[in-house]
């Protein structure tokens, strides 16, 4: 069972995600949102669904759909970025809200072969840096299903 308070709850980005991303968007069932940290092309996927911790409370078609979107978001972003490795992960150690972790990674980069969580601080985009990377990402971004109208 997924919304726990009612039918009347509604999808709601949580403030950690909302402070520590750039929105790039929405597809078919996810908020798209870059992690403000230019280390890694890093990406993050959340459902749009309220009260979900974990993939298995999400139905059947959702989950189906997310696999779908973050399968062709991570074939994208390896395209785009010739990466030697894509991490994809769903944690929630420290924002309870499910959301998906696509992270390129590069043998020889900072943290390989290690997880990149508290390996570096932050380092924040730039407004220059964050307008080229999605002027960047927008052709693998245009390939994610559309939100139904």
């Amino acid at each position: 069972m997924v919304d726990r308070k009612g039918p009347e709850q509604s999808f709601v980005l949580h403030e950690r995600l909302e402070a520590d991303t750039v929105s790039l968007g929405q597809s078919r069932l996810c908020e798209v949102r870059l992690m403000n940290d230019s280390s890694w092309p890093w990406i993050l996927l959340v459902p749009r669904v309220a009260g979900v911790r974990e993939i298995y409370q999400l139905t059947q078609a959702q989950q189906q759909q997310l696999l779908a979107e973050s399968s062709q978001l991570g074939e994208g972003m390896m395209d785009l970025f010739s990466g030697d490795k894509l991490n994809v992960a769903a944690l929630g150690n420290m924002v309870p809200q499910l959301h998906l972790h696509h992270i390129v990674r590069f043998e020889g980069d900072p943290a390989w072969p290690g997880p990149v969580w508290g390996k570096l601080p932050p380092r924040r985009y730039t407004e220059p840096a964050l307008r080229e990377t999605v002027s960047k990402l927008e052709a693998v971004l245009k390939t994610l299903p559309r939100p139904a109208s």
